[in-house]
Formats: structure tokens, C-alpha cells, sequence
């Protein structure tokens, strides 16, 4: 028989809750439980979509979570849960991990992991010490294009990989018309004092485009790259969010031993230009990789181009929810993008064009000294 796992929501904070909770909803061995959200340390001032207010009421609502507690420590010590979804600001992430931790629950937590490195050993830690299981989940994962290009790498079909480049952006988290898998629409225009409220673009609370974007930059190139990073310069800037202080955009080049990584994140981009990504330049060829369905283009220094498929993910292995759940019914490791491993080193190289972006200095990139179970 399956087991069936008692699962709860703590955080409303990132609009990504929308499209992880309904997942686990949507799965036959769930039970959605209840939830929770942190407490803001600015309360927001309208509902609009993708606000936390407005995330919290769709999960009651839309979702059919059936109870939401006033404080998360209530839930985890009444609930007895089995799996939590951490979907708060950055900043709160170790003492939520921690606390499920505590509570023996594993933790499906949104990406990036964490805001610093000393953040994502702290939770990883806590895990470890724990006995449960953290899941960092970043939507590149469950792309069919992203796994299809890490393949052809693997297999050569561009020689040693030289440079990986990622650009992500839009208008910012909460752009009038930006929209979010898990809700149909956009979001509405807001006003400068009602962005201002928001995390988003709070400093202290984790907000910001580097953050925001560069950490998939820098979990791509530690995939496709198959090494920690070594150093990294960085640098951002707010250019036209004044409502806020935390960057509006961030740019990273990141030293790999034999490769190099340069990712740009932007809340201020109306229409990127070019594509996404990533893009890979190898030895012998250049590889871009196709964003949501789109497929991986491979072309050869001769001038000659293949067009790869992303073929469908494993079956029952297609989403975050199904992944975590065969991890924990059968014990086969997670897919290595979700591991706690790999995210501490992207972690890590995040951590380092930050500390560059502040220092104006090349920063080393201080990886975990310490090996997790």
C-alpha cells in the first residue's frame, strides 16, 4: 500500500507556493494539511495577485488547503507533518528549515536555497543532524530542454564546456502583466508605495535581481560545468526600482577551473532580446537550450546545426512533488539539481559575486568544507 504523506505550507511570500502546493495537492499520496505564513517584517498593503496575501487566500481557496495557523511553530508541533513546502522570503528560509527539521519533517524549499552561504549550512545542518530530507526546487529542473542539453554535454557533442551564460528577467516579481506558472493572468499594476512594501525588493529580506536570478546562472553552470566554482566578480544596481533597496539588476562572472560562467538576472526587462538559455559554448560547438518546451539547438563549428527533442521527463519523476515522493518511498536519490549538495556550491558561488558586488574585489568562492550524508 502507499503511504500517504501529511503535507503542510509555510511561507507566502514567493508566488511560486501557487504551482508547488497545488502540485502536492494534486498528488494521490498527499494530504494537504495546513498552513502558515511568516510574519512580514513590512505589512503588505493591497491583495493584488501574487502578493502574499493574495498567494495565502488562493491556497485556502483555489488549492483546498483546509486550515491556515496564525504562527508556523503551531502547525509543525500539532500537524505532525511529513513533508513541509517553504515558500517564505529568502531571509527566513534557516529558521523555517530548521524548525521542520525539528519537527522531523522533510522540506520541499523554494529556490535559491538560501541568501548566503552561512544560511545554506545552517539549514543543511539542521537536515543532516535531523535525518530528513531537503529538496531545493528550481523550475529549470523540470524542463525537458534543460535535461536534454546536461545529456548532449555529457555525451561530447560540444567538446569540454568552455562558458555557460544565463540572462533571466522580466519586469520584476510583481511587473504589471508578469505572470507565474501555477495562476492564469498577470499581475496587476501596483503602486511605487505598494511595491515598496513588498519583500521583494528588500535587501534584507533577500530580495533583489541577482539573487533572484543569478542563483540559476550559478546552479546551471555548477550542473553543466560538473565542478564547484572558484571565484567570482559581480556587480548590481538599483536602476529604476527607487521604491525599494534591493538591486533591480546583477551580473556575475564566475571562474570555474577549466570554465567560466557569466549570468545576468534583471527586474527591469520588457523583452530579453536574446535567448535565455543557458547557452553553452563548448570545444567544439555551441549549445543553446530552449526555455519551457522550446528545444535544445546543438551547432558544430563546421556551420552544420541539429535540432535535439527534449523528450518527456521519467514518468511518475515529472514534477517536484513526484520527485520527492519516490525519493522518500523507494530511497533513489533525488535528481542532483535538487540535492543539498549541489546547492550548497551554487550557493556558494552566489555567496562570492555578492560579496564581490559589495567589495568591488574578486571574491573566492568559499565552498562547504564538510560532507553531507
Amino acid at each position: 500500500m502507499s503511504h500517504t504523506y501529511r503535507v503542510g505550507v509555510i511561507g507566502f511570500a514567493h508566488m511560486h507556493v501557487n504551482n508547488v502546493a497545488a502540485l502536492f495537492a494534486q498528488h494521490s499520496q498527499v494530504n494537504m494539511v495546513a498552513c502558515a505564513d511568516t510574519v512580514p517584517t513590512v505589512p503588505e498593503l493591497r491583495d493584488a495577485p501574487y502578493t502574499r496575501g493574495w498567494n495565502m487566500k488562493n491556497a485556502l481557496n483555489a488549492i483546498g488547503i483546509p486550515k491556515a495557523y496564525e504562527d508556523y511553530r503551531e502547525m509543525l508541533a500539532k500537524e505532525a507533518l511529513d513533508i513541509a513546502i517553504c515558500t517564505t522570503e529568502n531571509a527566513r528560509h534557516p529558521e523555517v528549515v530548521a524548525a521542520c527539521a525539528q519537527a522531523n519533517a522533510h522540506v520541499c524549499v523554494e529556490k535559491p536555497m538560501a541568501m548566503s552561504m552561512s544560511d545554506a549550512l545552517q539549514m543543511a545542518r539542521a537536515c543532516e543532524a535531523a535525518g530528513v530530507t531537503m529538496a531545493v526546487n528550481w523550475p529549470i529542473t523540470w524542463r525537458p530542454a534543460a535535461r536534454k542539453a546536461k545529456e548532449l554535454i555529457d555525451q561530447g557533442v560540444i567538446g569540454r564546456v568552455i562558458e555557460v551564460r544565463w540572462r533571466g528577467g522580466h519586469r520584476g516579481p510583481l511587473g504589471a502583466g508578469v505572470s507565474h506558472a501555477g495562476v492564469s493572468g498577470g499581475a496587476e499594476a501596483m503602486t511605487e508605495r505598494e511595491l515598496g512594501a513588498t519583500w521583494w525588493h528588500r535587501a534584507s529580506d533577500g530580495g533583489g535581481a541577482m539573487l533572484d536570478f543569478c542563483s540559476y546562472g550559478a546552479l546551471v553552470a555548477r550542473w553543466y560545468i560538473g565542478e564547484p566554482g572558484v571565484s567570482a566578480i559581480g556587480m548590481r544596481a538599483n536602476l529604476n526600482s527607487p521604491w525599494g533597496d534591493a538591486d533591480d539588476n546583477g551580473v556575475m562572472i564566475v571562474r570555474f577551473s577549466r570554465a567560466m560562467g557569466v549570468f545576468e538576472g534583471t527586474w527591469t526587462t520588457r523583452h530579453q532580446g536574446v535567448p535565455n538559455g543557458p547557452i553553452v559554448y563548448g570545444t567544439k560547438g555551441t549549445l543553446v537550450a530552449g526555455g519551457g518546451r522550446g528545444k535544445p539547438t546543438v551547432q558544430v563549428e563546421a556551420g552544420e546545426s541539429a535540432t535535439y527533442s527534449g523528450e518527456r521527463l521519467p514518468q511518475g519523476r515529472r514534477q517536484i512533488s513526484e520527485e520527492l515522493i519516490h525519493h522518500l518511498d523507494t530511497g533513489e536519490p533525488l535528481h542532483e539539481t535538487l540535492q543539498v549538495g549541489m546547492n550548497l556550491d551554487a550557493t556558494a558561488i552566489v555567496d562570492a559575486g555578492i560579496r564581490s558586488a559589495d567589495s568591488g574585489n574578486l571574491e573566492p568562492v568559499n565552498g562547504p568544507n564538510w560532507a553531507i550524508g
